[in-house]
Parts: C-alpha cells; structure tokens; sequence
C-alpha cells in the first residue's frame, strides 16, 4: 500500500492528515504508534497501526525526514482529514511551519481511494510577553494576554490552555491508570507532566482512607460494572445489523439433515495429496453445497436496489464466511467463489479465515459480498436464525454436528446429524424459492458425491 507525497509545506514540516482507507469512512481508532517523535523515516515506512469500521491496517509515510510531533494518542479515535504526524523534511530553512499563512494544499491518501483538496490552517508565531511581572493563571480561569509562552515556564502548574503537557506514552499511562492529566502537577522541564508526576499521582489516589465505623453494606452498582466503549469493527457491525434488521424483511427456514456421508467425504479428501496443504473441514463442503444450489436458483444470489426499485441478480459469487474475532464479527468474501475447484475453494477458505483471526482483512475484501455462511456449530450451537448481512438476500446458518439417533434406510441407526438455517430478504426470495435452495442444500450434504455427479 503506497501513499503519495502532498505539495511540500512551508518551512519544511510536513502534516501528514488520517487518510480514508476505505470507502467513506469518517474515523478510525489510533491502536499503536511506531515511530516517535526524533526518528528518521523514509518514505512509505509504515508509522502507525489504525482499527477502520471495517478492518486494522497499517498507514505508511508520505514523506521522509524526521518525526517533529505526533498529534493524537494511543486509543484515539481521530476523523479523517486530521493531522496525526508531522515531519520534518530538511528543505526548510526557518524553524516551523508556524509561521506560515494559511495555504490550500492537494493531498493524494491511500492509492485508489482520489484526491481531495484539504485547506491547512498554520498557527500565527507566537509574541513575546511584554516586561514586568505576569501573574499565575489558575486552571479553572482563562489565560491573561500577557501570560508567558510554555517554554519561557519553570515547572509548574497545567498551561493556560487547560490542556496538561505530555507525551503520548505518559498519556496512555494516565488513562490506564485512571489519573486526570488536568490534576497532576507537572515537574518536568517547561511543564511538561512525566511518568513519575502520573505515578505519584494514582498512589495518592490509591492511599487508603481512614476507616469509617460501622461502615454501610456496598449498594453502589456502577462500582461493580466495566464498560466498554463500542468502536471499530463492533461498532460498525452493530450499525450493520440494526439496518439490516429493520429494513428487510426476514424470513427463517430450518431444516435438519443427516450429514454421516459428507462426514466420511470430508475424511477421505483429508487423505487426497491435493488437499495436503489445506484444512479439510465440513464447512468446505457446506460452501461447496450452497454453491451448487446457487448455480441451481440464482434469484437468492440478488440484492435489493431501492433507488430504482429493482432486484439485481448476480451472476457471480462473492462468498461471505463470518469470521469471529477478538474485535468483533467480520464477514470477507471469497471473490467468484463459484468458480472455484474444490481444492482452490479449500485453500481460500482457510486464507480468509487465518487473515480475518489475525486482525488483517482488508476494507476490500469485506465489501462486495453476495450470500454469506456463519458456523455457528464451533460454538457448539445447533441453529439459529441469523441476520443478513448488508446488500445480500440470504445468510445460510451451520449448526454443529452431533450424533443423533435417525431413521436410515429403514431402521433406527446413530448418525451423523446438523440443522441449517436460511434467513433470506422475504422482498426479494418467497417462501418456495427459500425451500428450494434449503433442501438442495440438504440433498448435497446428505450425499455430496452423488449430488456433485448430477449436479456439478
């Protein structure tokens, strides 16, 4: 992932501003800075680690030179067109871009997503105080005009601005800890808050009080809960859902199958030398199924396009497998999964789902889906009714395997059994044609290799 360099600045000092890394995206969450402030960067070294609506991803330098100023925190949720970093470049001979008027600038983000023009608004140099005496703002009142500037500060008390002086890791350190910055006297050198001001502060905030006799039982329930903010992917998929449910109309259909067959199928592909390298699991042939039934009833591989009040059919599958991470629920698709072998289907399959567990799946390959698969049998769940995912007319719900007594060819035998569950856009798919592609589903899993015989 490249990122082009923008008109130099003034000065020298570049502003590098949050790029959209997606496609319409208005923030995203600052998770890890890798550079600091006085290092050497090249261009398109990556600097920092961002969680999207839709994925993490890692941003690279415009630029070259040296890091002046990192301009938002570790946990940060910051909006696109922010300045993050700036660096300096060494063309400059003054000593900032402060003293740069205000200039219009043609910024070029992430390759693919356009160019935007974006207004940079410099900071006017800042005067020397006149002589004499200036008194001490207190922190609840306003600066007066004539306050000396930080650097002309001995340590002391928080600036005029309210805002205390500190760098990002002595920040992240004061929230982990619980300590408001605002409260912390400051010893470092021109005001600045250091980690040991942070530290003295929570152990003060930490120091038991006196003992209150016969202190009341501990009502207080708030004291009890943890909260947990709702950002990044969860947040996104929580949007997601709610749309997704109160706009289309869900229908849920089950339907139990006895799967013994595609069981000893799936064991005997494990043994094939062109399955060697991937993971053979019942959920390649439960995608191999839903696949076939696709290509045998089209009309569920569709989307709804309201604008125009038409139905779109897709003459391809972008097959979505819903993936559970440690940030939430995420659904990448397998582009044209319906042209896929068996063994190129397998090897997919395991690539989407090691990238999606890693934190890694791209913006693109979450976008553009057609019909999705959610296993939720891993979590040893029989079934569900799931919600369809955004722009797609069926979700299909794999519920786990277990053995179940059943009736098989006549007699009462152990066998392998699931339930499946389709949920389909009740504007789009009607109750026979939600029926149909179910129990073709059945029929391929109860009998993969006759099924792909007929049908395949």
């Amino acid at each position: 992932m490249a990122i082009h360099k923008s008109e130099p600045a003034v000065g020298g000092v570049q502003s590098f501003k949050l790029p959209d890394v997606g496609e319409g995206l208005v923030e995203a969450e600052l998770l890890t800075w890798y550079v600091k402030p006085g290092d050497e960067i090249e261009v398109n070294q990556m600097i920092c680690e961002i969680e999207t609506a839709k994925a993490v991803v890692e941003l690279p330098s415009p630029f070259a030179g040296t890091v002046r100023e990192l301009l938002a925190e570790e946990g940060q949720t910051v909006e696109v067109g922010t300045v993050i970093i700036t660096v300096d470049d060494g063309t400059g001979g003054g000593s900032s871009a402060e003293a740069a008027p205000a200039t219009e600038e043609r910024e070029k983000p992430l390759v693919g997503y356009g160019e935007k023009a974006a207004s940079t608004q410099r900071r006017p140099r800042r005067r020397p105080a006149p002589s004499g005496p200036a008194p001490v703002p207190r922190l609840s009142e306003p600066a007066p005009a004539n306050t000396p500037s930080v650097e002309e500060t001995a340590p002391g008390p928080v600036p005029a601005s309210g805002r205390a002086l500190a760098k990002p890791p002595v920040r992240k350190l004061a929230r982990d800890l619980g300590v408001d910055l605002a409260s912390v006297a400051p010893t470092g050198e021109g005001g600045v808050v250091t980690r040991e001001d942070v530290r003295s502060a929570a152990e003060a905030a930490q120091a038991p009080a006196a003992p209150e006799p016969e202190a009341a039982p501990r009502t207080d329930r708030a004291a009890r809960e943890r909260r947990v903010p709702v950002k990044g992917v969860r947040k996104h998929t929580a949007a997601a859902m709610v749309d997704s449910a109160f706009t289309a109309p869900h229908v849920t259909e089950f339907l139990q199958v006895d799967v013994t067959r595609t069981m000893e199928a799936v064991a005997r592909l494990r043994a094939r030398p062109d399955f060697a390298d991937v993971r053979v699991s019942p959920l390649l042939l439960v995608a191999k199924a839903l696949l076939m039934a696709v290509r045998r009833h089209p009309e569920i591989n569709a989307s709804w396009d309201e604008d125009n009040q038409e139905i779109v059919i897709k003459d391809y599958v972008n097959l979505g497998v819903a993936a559970a991470t440690e940030r939430g629920l995420v659904v990448p698709n397998i582009k044209d999964a319906d042209a896929m072998a068996l063994p190129e289907l397998s090897a997919a399959l395991k690539r989407l789902t090691e990238t999606a567990r890693e934190g890694r799946t791209s913006p693109a390959d979450m976008s553009g889906g057609t019909i999705t698969i959610t296993n939720v049998g891993v979590f040893g769940v029989d079934a569900g009714t799931p919600i369809i995912n955004p722009g797609e007319a069926a979700i299909l719900a794999f519920g786990q395997i277990r053995d179940m007594p059943w009736v098989h060819e006549g007699e009462l035998a152990v066998r392998k059994v699931t339930t499946l569950s389709l949920s389909f856009d009740h504007r789009l798919v009607d109750g026979e044609l939600g029926s149909k592609v179910l129990r073709d589903i059945g029929t391929a899993l109860e009998d993969p290799e006759l099924t792909a015989l007929a049908w395949g």
